[in-house]
């Protein structure tokens, strides 16, 4: 017993430390603004597993702001050819995809009978209308300028959208931090319409091919390479796991939103992301 108030004492003295009157002081769910996001859950009927269904999106939808947020600063750094800043965002990134992969099984516990009972309440909602997945993918390269189509009634953000799809990619900034240090790219390559999807070159293959065979010489360049390649296949682990997921949950039906569904998801995983960073592989 003697041990035991001791202890009790000790962590007695220790609380008598913490702050509780928050009367004219900021606290944690101040800071977070946890009112706001912790009421944001409204659900379209009395379905218990909803719940799951929104939080899941919501929290996903927060995660993708942090990855425009460290992609944008990453290729802001590649920019201005200051190479090792971007690398930290960038792990970070794919720490984050990983978050998002692992986010799939959770929903997965979702099974096909439970989603029926409040699918139709979802109206014409679908996860292809978010416009922070279009901009990550805008930002590492994938463009279609179709796809806005589905913001015009938002003029704000159909803007934005516009602008995201006219920026060069982080991939073009890594092209050009190529053409920084001296090794040749085709002009086409590097002066091009940055709304277009980026399509392989050879002599961006060849940059690649040069760097990655002397990794001393081009350590940074050969390490930012790395980096992508991991970002690229993050995402398509995020692909496919979506896929996959909603295959398992409503099966080949069309998708809420007007899509094919898994068929359309299917068709994305085509798509890849820096294209010579993966065919230089097999050459050297």
């Amino acid at each position: 017993m003697k041990n035991t108030d001791k202890n009790e004492q000790t962590i007695t003295g220790l609380e008598k430390e913490i702050q509780t009157d928050f009367q004219k002081s900021m606290s944690y769910g101040d800071y977070l603004h946890l009112d706001k996001i912790l009421t944001s859950q409204h659900r379209c009927s009395d379905h218990h597993d909803e719940m799951l269904f929104i939080v899941i999106h919501q929290a996903s939808e927060l995660w993708m702001k942090l990855i425009l947020h460290e992609l944008t600063a990453a290729t802001e750094s590649i920019r201005q050819n200051r190479l090792e800043p971007s690398f930290k965002m960038l792990s970070r990134v794919s720490r984050i995809q990983q978050q998002l992969i692992q986010s799939w099984n959770v929903l997965s516990t979702l099974t096909p009978a439970e989603y029926m009972e409040f699918r139709d309440k979802l109206g014409q909602s679908s996860g292809f209308q978010s416009y922070q997945n279009r901009l990550i993918e805008f930002a590492l390269g994938n463009k279609n300028v179709h796809t806005l189509s589905v913001y015009q009634h938002q003029t704000d953000l159909y803007e934005q959208m516009q602008q995201a799809l006219h920026e060069p990619s982080i991939y073009d900034a890594a092209i050009n931090a190529l053409v920084a240090r001296g090794l040749p790219i085709d002009q086409e390559a590097i002066s091009r319409d940055w709304s277009q999807r980026y399509e392989p070159n050879a002599s961006v293959e060849e940059a690649w091919l040069t760097v990655y065979r002397d990794v001393e010489q081009y350590w940074d360049l050969y390490e930012l390479g790395e980096k992508l390649v991991d970002i690229g296949h993050q995402q398509q682990l995020w692909r496919f796991n979506h896929m996959t997921t909603v295959e398992r949950i409503i099966g080949n039906k069309q998708g809420t939103g007007g899509s094919s569904g898994v068929t359309y998801l299917k068709r994305a995983l085509d798509q890849h992301f820096f294209p010579e960073l993966w065919s230089l592989r097999t050459k050297l």
